[in-house]
């Protein structure tokens, strides 16, 4: 049977922000450590940090730092997370090349996790955007709970994609897609770009893999054409605010399919593991992530002595 996959898929590795930010604090050194380790597996698009208040989430602190001590690739896109304009102040002098900003399409999740209801961030989001425009740099907005919330269940893909298209008015230049407790189904994948009218080509999905449907959810995505995933180095990462949200897409065992499939990352897998090796070193425990554990199909057992 032949399948239609995008020739080449963009990889955001969020690790060192989102997967590292539930953990407890790693220091500035170590976190510039795994972003070169994610940047020499040939990983182009990192989200290296948040410029969040360190009392809020003690783990992001130092951004500053971090993004100062990157030694920078050419080519590489350096992104970090900010909740407001004075985070995007704080990124912007920093030197960042991308923001990320939050808003759920869950107005329970958007006032637990940013203390404001959607319509506040909706105008947050503007004045970052007014700001980063101002810089040359450009937004991405990550739409939490894009395929149901843990508090108010079914979200309906129209409303979800109404946000998308006022964030875009307002001067967003792409929209991910997040799937923060892992409710995702194939079908609700299907759903969402329906809505979207197939429309996919400033589109991608952030999936967490609380129910282990991440990897089937980013196949699915592929057959429809969305070519931009978000995922973390070791499968780390899931949110502080919703009860039981999994960790995140592993990025090495979406980069193992896509090298089966021949589509295109521009990563290398074995180096990829090894970045993941050193996650495991960072938070002191086991991963969960199989592709890191076991490595890639082709790689042979040593022989029994």
């Amino acid at each position: 049977m032949v399948r239609a996959y995008p020739e080449r898929v963009t990889i955001r590795d969020v690790g060192p922000r989102d997967g590292l930010q539930p953990e407890a604090p790693v220091a500035v050194d170590e976190r510039i450590r795994l972003v070169h380790a994610l940047q020499d597996a040939g990983v182009a698009h990192i989200e290296v940090a948040a410029f969040v208040s360190p009392k809020a989430v003690p783990a992001m602190a130092g951004a500053a730092e971090v993004v100062a001590g990157i030694a920078r690739r050419a080519g590489t896109t350096y992104a970090a997370l900010v909740p407001n304009a004075k985070g995007a102040e704080l990124a912007l002098a920093a030197g960042v090349d991308e923001l990320t900003v939050t808003i759920s399409a869950s107005e329970t999740y958007n006032q637990r996790n940013v203390k404001m209801s959607t319509a506040e961030s909706e105008a947050a989001i503007a004045a970052i955007v007014a700001l980063a425009d101002h810089a040359d740099v450009p937004v991405d907005a990550v739409i939490s709970c894009a395929f149901g919330s843990p508090y108010e269940g079914e979200l309906a893909p129209a409303g979800v994609v109404a946000l998308a298209r006022r964030l875009e008015a307002a001067g967003v230049a792409t929209t991910t897609y997040a799937d923060t407790t892992g409710m995702a189904t194939p079908r609700r994948i299907d759903d969402l770009v329906d809505a979207l009218a197939g429309e996919v080509d400033r589109v991608g999905l952030h999936l967490h893999d609380t129910r282990g449907a991440a990897l089937v959810n980013a196949y699915a995505a592929l057959e429809r054409g969305i070519a931009r995933f978000d995922t973390s180095v070791g499968g780390l990462g899931g949110s502080p605010f919703a009860h039981g949200a999994g960790g995140n897409l592993a990025t090495e065992s979406l980069v193992a399919v896509l090298d089966d499939l021949e589509v295109a990352t521009g990563i290398d897998l074995e180096r990829l593991i090894a970045a993941a090796a050193l996650v495991g070193e960072l938070v002191g425990r086991p991963l969960a992530s199989g592709v890191a554990n076991h490595g890639p199909r082709t790689r042979l057992a040593a022989p029994r002595p």
